[in-house]
This record gives structure tokens, C-alpha cells and sequence, in this order.
């Protein structure tokens, strides 16, 4: 089985060598064309494969989702949700006092993504003239909940009820204000 992954050109030969793997010096015959090979054999493409997946799965992976816009939210939709979604934020609390932090963390990290979705959806939707002051609470309260997952990740109490006092006072100045 041979996989093709180059084609040189005649000035770039330096550049990219020609690698190969599982061929036997004396089978090896250099190719008369300018590509680059990478021979496999079927054992190793198929360790290859299943160690990609292995990589590349984000199933299990409990860090923070950056995909902002739920392009089939509405902006109703956001409204409606947005206070169940910061009212779950806010019940992390609990897990917090009871210094479950791995748990505590894995709620905080589920709850705040959701609400970043529905906040950045409603201020996408108000006038210009309000957005910058809606931008600066929604990143002082994201800023504040990294800080806390952080604080809870180092298992430090004393911040972690700081971080969580910011939260709770930016998650009111927000709402208050949409």
C-alpha cells in the first residue's frame, strides 16, 4: 500500500525529503518521478488510524468550547433561556462549598458555555450604541469564570469565593441590563 502525500518540483527537491517505512534496503528502488512516498504497511496503517482517533476524539475533553454563535438560536430563544442558563451558573455554588472541585469545574465549564451562547446572541441582536457596554460586562464575567476555574483547578478557596462573588455581580449587572 503506498500513500502519495508530495509532488516536488524540481527546485524544491532539497526541501522535502523522501521518506519511507517497512521497506528492506535491497527492495528499495528509487521512484524515477519527483514525488514523495510513504510506503505503510497494513499492520501500521491500521495502528495509525485507530492512534488518530485516539487523538483527535474531543468527546471526552472538559475544556472550554469557543464556538460562540448557535446559528439556529433565536434571538427569542436566547431571551428565554439566558436566566435558566445563568441560574445553573450560579448553582455551582454548592458543589464549590463542598469542595468538589474536578466536579465543580466539569458544571462550571457546561453551564458557562451554554450562557456565553445565549449573551453573545442577545447582544448581537441590541443597537451599536448599546454592544460596547454589553461586551465589556459579557468579558469581565467570562474573565471571572476562567479565573475561577482556575482558582477551583489549584484548589484555592479563598479566591475561588472571590471569583464567584464577581460572577454573581456581573451575571446581575447582565441581566439587568437585557
Amino acid at each position: 500500500m503506498e500513500l502519495k502525500t508530495f509532488t516536488s518540483q524540481p527546485n524544491m527537491t532539497h526541501l522535502f525529503p523522501k521518506f519511507t517505512c517497512c521497506v528492506k534496503p535491497s527492495n528499495f528502488q528509487p521512484s524515477k518521478q519527483n514525488d514523495f512516498s510513504l510506503k505503510i504497511s497494513r499492520r501500521n496503517l491500521g495502528l495509525i488510524l485507530s492512534s488518530g482517533e485516539l487523538i483527535f476524539r474531543t468527546k471526552n475533553a472538559n475544556a472550554f468550547e469557543f464556538g460562540l454563535v448557535a446559528p439556529d438560536q433565536t434571538i427569542e430563544e436566547a431571551q428565554n433561556e439566558v436566566r435558566v442558563h445563568a441560574q445553573d451558573l450560579l448553582q455551582v455554588r454548592d458543589l464549590l462549598e463542598s469542595e468538589s472541585w474536578k466536579i465543580a469545574q466539569k458544571e462550571l465549564r457546561r453551564s458557562s458555555k451554554l450562557l456565553k451562547k445565549d449573551i453573545y446572541t442577545i447582544i448581537q441582536s441590541k443597537p451599536g450604541s448599546e454592544r460596547p457596554l454589553l461586551r465589556k460586562l459579557y468579558s469581565t464575567l467570562f474573565n471571572n469564570v476562567t479565573r475561577l476555574d482556575y482558582a477551583a483547578r489549584d484548589k484555592d478557596g479563598p479566591e475561588v469565593r472571590q471569583r464567584y462573588e464577581n460572577i454573581v455581580a456581573a451575571v446581575n449587572d447582565i441581566l439587568s441590563r437585557i
